[in-house]
Parts: C-alpha cells; structure tokens; sequence
C-alpha cells in the first residue's frame, strides 16, 4: 500500500487531475489500505485464535477485501499503474459487484437471532444465484449498464428486507444480539445517508465531491467492533467453560478411590483414562473387613458432563450397599432402582464382583457389562465369567443373578469397561477380547501394576493414542491378584 500511494504520487504529473481530485484519490487509496489492512488482519485474527474461531471474522475480511479492491480498481492513479483496458476494469468492478452483497449477507446473518436467520438464508440464496447469473452474463458479452439495472434491485432488495429483519429482531432479540444489531443498523445508516448523498451529486441536486468511502469506512469500524465484541466475547465464553470442566474434573476426581484397598492375600491394581476433561466411567469399592471386599465397575453411556453426573449418583447409591456387599444379585437391584427415573437418554453397564477372602470365594454378576477375565497358574486359558442382566437406569423391576466360584491361589482377574477391548486402530479394527486374553497369557510375571501399565501401553500403541490420535471412549481396568 505505501507502494501504490508512492507510485500514485509519482504520476500526478502525468494528469490533468486538479489538485483536490488527486487529494481525494490519495485519500480513497489510504481508506482502501486500511481495508486492506483490517481484512488480513480479521485472518490472522480466525486463524490463530483458535479457541475462539468466529465465521464472522472471515466475512468480515472478505467484505473489506472486495470492497477495498473495487475502491483501488475505480482510481485513474491505480489504474495507471496497471495498463489494462477500461473494459477490464469494468468487468473487475462488475465481479466484484456481483458478489460482494453475499459476505456483506453472510456477516448480517451471523449477527441476527436465530429465529430470523432462516430468511437471511434465503437472502444469501438469491444473491447467490444472481452473483452466478450476473458473472456469467457478463462473460457472455451482455451490457453491464443493463446488467447494472438488475444489480440496483438487488441490492434494494437487500437493503429493504434487512431493514424489516431489523425491525423485528430489534423486538425479539436478546440483550447482546439486540446491541449488535443495533451497531450493525446504525453503520450501515451512516453509510446510506453518504450513498444518498451521491447519489444527489449526480443529479446535481447538491454540490460537493463523493466521499462514499468515508461513509462505508465507518461502517466498517462498525462492523469491526461487532466482530471483535463476538471474538472476545468467545473467548470469556470459553474461559468460564474451561473453569468448569476443571471443578468437574476436581469433582470427578474426588468420586473415585484414591487407593486401593488393603487385603491380606488380594493385590489390586486401577488404571482410570478418561477421554476427555470429565468421564462417565466409574469404579469403587466397598470393604467389610481385611477379608471382605466389593467391588464395582460401571460405565455410564455418552462422554462428558452429563455422564459424569450420572456417575456421581452411581457413587451415592453404591455407598448405600454396605448391608447387601455379599450379595452381588441384590446389589445390582438396588442401584437400578436408585437410578431408574432420573435420565431418559442414558444407561448404565456394571460389573459388581464380591471378594471374600476368609472362605476363598468370589461371587460376580453384570448388568450388560463386558465379561470378567480370569486365568490361574494351573492353567494357561482365559475364562471368561458372565452372569448378565439389562443395563441399569431403564427397567425398575430388572431382575439379576450371580454365580460363586472358589478362589484359586494364583488367580488374576481382569474387570474393565467397553472402551479397552473397543479401541480400535486407523483400520477400524478394534483391541478386542482376544489381545487381553494373549496379553493375561503372555504377562503373568507381571506384578498387578506393572500388567495394568503394559495393557494401557498395549492399548495405546495398538489405537495410535501413544502418536497423538484422539482417544474414542473411557477406560478403566483393575487387575486382581490372589495370592
């Protein structure tokens, strides 16, 4: 830009421009600069906020981009730095004509409420259409002064059907959109009043020069306000969000055991990986004594907030199972109970697994859980234990069962939600079943820890999340080991 005020500088001796004309030609060139500044600047703006990332800031660029090169292009000082035809200057004006009125619909439709945008779409539609329409008619050879007829009613069109949107979204909207709008309406006012003023020039009505771009400068300023008031107001946004993901999260944390407990003859290790800042997987245990123990696995459907919550209550209700901890049947009963009514578009699948070390059993049931692994010294094959019933959270009178089995010394189990044997690689192939039982097969030197790392390790190599790629779902696993 300070090459074009230069070189415009330089060619006042080759025109017969009066003094105050080429004033107001350097002037014109100077607003056009700082379109064009604004507009690259609304870019970098989009592009490296990327918290915050606003579509209206990509209209708003791309309107003073058009709208500064036609201001360039319409200078006998910027033309004659270029030697082109008049006739292509006329078509670039033309183009630009055309389809400057979409980003200009475009960032109007942004700022209005959202029970009126779907009448700005159809505004964006026909512009659209008629932008088509008039670039290929000019293409074609038809006379741009005819073809400018049509683009006038266009653009009264335009102006008319945004200023009944106003009227009504002034009325409707909310207290922000309601300013913006405002903000939008008044530019865009100023602007017209120095359209019409023009346009009196022209007829000779009033004496003066054109100083539209003065006009369409201000409501660009207005334009930039509302753009940087939604950017930051984003930004706030998002800030406050962020804020209370990590209470969420310190609150989640806070729901979940912060050890294991300690049993004569049981070694448990727990491994939590949730997907994102807050989870709906949850574990817990409920101890009798040094000999007795229950343990409870749950995963809650959907990622997020709204399923941790749900696992609170899961941790409300559980608490609550101290008189029924030996009967797993029993306990599945009374958590569902707990849970059936209060969410509609979620359920819950657990796996609740009693240890009784004193009479060497262990007795399981699941309500639509993934089945428990175990495997013994005695024998290299993986077993895989399930007693299930319906999800919890949607049938009041679910019933379940469980089965008893004696504790083998030697034994280790693994109790896990879907997400582990569900992770799948960039071919869509999933973890499985099978990999958990070659890895229990192949590991079983392993302290209950140290296995507990390597099935992550495993899980993570095989889906690609050691390399960046984005966890799918939520994983717990304990490991049990009876010694």
């Amino acid at each position: 830009m300070v090459y074009l005020l230069y070189a415009a500088q330089s060619q006042l001796t080759h025109f017969s421009l009066p003094h105050s004309q080429f004033l107001l030609e350097l002037a014109n060139i100077a607003v056009a600069s700082a379109l064009l500044t604004s507009s690259f600047a609304a870019i970098a703006l989009f592009l490296f906020r990327r918290r915050a990332r606003e579509l209206m800031l990509l209209y708003f660029a791309l309107f003073c981009f058009l709208y500064a090169v036609r201001m360039l292009a319409s200078g006998s000082l910027v033309r004659s730095l270029f030697h082109q035809p008049d006739a292509f200057w006329a078509h670039v004006n033309w183009f630009i004509t055309c389809t400057i009125l979409v980003p200009f619909s475009l960032f109007f439709h942004q700022v209005m409420p959202e029970n009126l945008k779907k009448f700005v779409r159809w505004m964006v539609y026909a512009q659209s259409v008629f932008a088509i329409f008039g670039i290929i008619a000019a293409a074609s050879g038809k006379r741009l002064s005819v073809l400018d007829l049509v683009n006038n009613v266009v653009v009264l069109a335009t102006v008319v059907t945004g200023a009944l949107l106003f009227f009504v979204g002034s009325r409707d909207s909310a207290s922000r959109s309601s300013r913006e709008v405002r903000v939008f309406v008044g530019g865009f006012l100023v602007w017209a009043l120095f359209i019409i003023h023009v346009n009196l020039l022209h007829l000779g009505i009033l004496p003066g020069r054109n100083l539209e771009f003065v006009g369409f400068f201000i409501f660009v300023c207005c334009l930039a306000y509302i753009s940087l008031n939604r950017v930051f107001a984003n930004e706030q946004r998002l800030l406050a969000l962020n804020k209370e993901l990590e209470i969420a999260r310190s609150i989640q944390a806070s729901i979940l055991p912060r050890s294991v407990p300690a049993c004569a003859g049981l070694e448990i290790a727990a491994r939590y990986a949730p997907m994102s800042a807050v989870a709906g997987d949850f574990y817990d245990f409920l101890p009798v004594d040094e000999k007795r123990l229950g343990i409870l696995v749950a995963d809650v459907t959907g990622h997020g907030v709204p399923a941790a919550l749900i696992a609170s209550m899961l941790k409300v209700a559980f608490a609550g199972q101290i008189a029924h901890v030996h009967d797993p049947a029993q306990v599945l009963v009374d958590i569902n109970r707990a849970l059936c009514g209060k969410f509609e578009e979620h359920f819950v699948t657990a796996a609740y697994l009693f240890v009784d070390l004193e009479r060497r059993l262990l007795r399981y049931a699941a309500a639509g859980h993934p089945p428990l692994l175990l495997i013994s010294k005695e024998s290299s094959s993986v077993v895989e234990l399930q007693e299930n019933g319906l999800m919890l959270g949607l049938f009041p009178e679910a019933a379940y069962s469980f089965v008893e089995l004696p504790v083998v010394s030697g034994t280790r189990s693994l109790l896990y939600t879907d997400g582990l044997i569900e992770s799948s690689n960039v071919q869509r192939e999933e973890f499985g079943k099978e990999r958990c039982k070659r890895l229990l097969q192949d590991h079983g030197n392993l302290s209950t820890a140290d296995f507990a790392d390597r099935l992550l390790d495993s899980i993570a190599a095989f889906s690609g999340h050691a390399s960046g790629r984005t966890q799918e779902d939520d994983i717990t696993i304990l490991v049990l080991d009876f010694q």
